[in-house]
């Protein structure tokens, strides 16, 4: 059955996929974003964006009053641990303060449903793995980005079904890549296996933040978006249920690397390092030694489970190279 479809940061990374999904579905699509961070080429022309700032309430309830949306993925936020440090004002405003205006009108305008896109960093640095949504959270999140993630989750609890307004439910992405992932040309900050590829294609040295042994769980884009479908339509999920999209396996920052260089992922550090095909690079504050999704709530309530490797996602993006 179609549904008018409303898509946040539509022109973004996760965002403009979902879009297209929808689209390909057959929905009424469309899209909200500002083009701070997302890009027009990642347009659909068959889903019409309108170029407003979430935090512009009278601008925002325009595009309301004319969708008259269904459903809502909200994926519009400002990303990146790093750079949230320099202007943490900035992550509030967009990321909860934005977020409640769409929570606000949608509850005015009758959406059925909100899919939240938030984040695995709202767990912080944890000893015990795997990283369950059940979890006591620490009083502190290490960014003011996982902060403001961690913000947007709670106002999809307080002002979803509890006071009447929409259903919702929360999507914990586990660093989520695929095409049209951030790289080199989105900044210093981008996602590492953009930043990976594109050293690869310039013949660089990939350049690993000390000591390359971070873990981290890593999710295929068409499964994310298949998880987003879904959460959209399970009718065991609204009440701002918090749910992981992850692969429950996770893989050293090292071992990342030799995927994208067609090595064994058991070579040395070392024999990459001499060999030059990798460097150091300086240190990033704010994120976790480890990420490790457990999956079970999703394939619950979703009927959800990752279909594509890491190293089969890895093995897809270098076709383009």
């Amino acid at each position: 059955m179609a549904r008018t479809v409303l898509v946040t940061g539509g022109l973004g990374f996760i965002g403009s996929h979902i879009v297209d999904a929808c689209v390909a579905r057959g929905d009424r699509v469309f899209s909200v974003d500002d083009l701070s961070t997302g890009k027009r080429e990642h347009a659909n022309p068959d889903a019409p964006n309108f170029e407003v700032d979430i935090r512009n309430t009278e601008a925002l309830e325009g595009v309301f009053r004319k969708t008259l949306p269904e459903v809502i993925f909200h994926c519009a936020a400002r990303a990146r641990i790093q750079p949230s440090f320099a202007d943490p004002d900035l992550y509030f405003s967009v990321n909860v303060l934005g977020t409640r205006n769409i929570l606000e009108l949608a509850k005015r305008y009758g959406v059925r449903r909100i899919v939240y896109s938030g984040s695995s960093t709202a767990y912080g640095d944890r000893d015990t793995l795997p990283l369950r949504e059940d979890m006591a959270l620490s009083p502190q999140a290490l960014s003011p980005y996982a902060s403001s993630k961690r913000m947007g989750e709670m106002l999809m609890k307080d002002r979803g079904i509890l006071t009447d307004g929409p259903e919702t439910v929360c999507i914990r992405y586990f660093n989520v890549h695929g095409p049209r992932q951030t790289t080199i040309a989105d900044g210093a900050y981008a996602t590492v296996i953009g930043i990976f590829l594109d050293q690869l294609k310039n013949s660089e040295p990939l350049t690993i933040v000390p000591d390359g042994h971070r873990r981290r769980d890593f999710t295929w884009i068409g499964d994310a978006v298949a998880g987003n479908l879904l959460a959209a339509e399970s009718s065991k999920v609204g009440s701002g249920e918090i749910i992981n999209l992850g692969t429950g396996r996770n893989y050293s920052i090292w071992e990342v690397a030799c995927h994208v260089c067609g090595l064994p992922n058991t070579t040395p550090p070392d024999e990459l390092l001499k060999t030059g095909k990798c460097i150091w690079a300086p240190p990033r504050r704010g994120e976790a030694k480890a990420t490790l999704a457990d999956i079970s709530r999703a394939r619950e309530l979703l009927g959800w489970a990752p279909r594509m490797r890491l190293e089969d996602g890895i093995a897809e993006l270098k076709k383009g190279i």
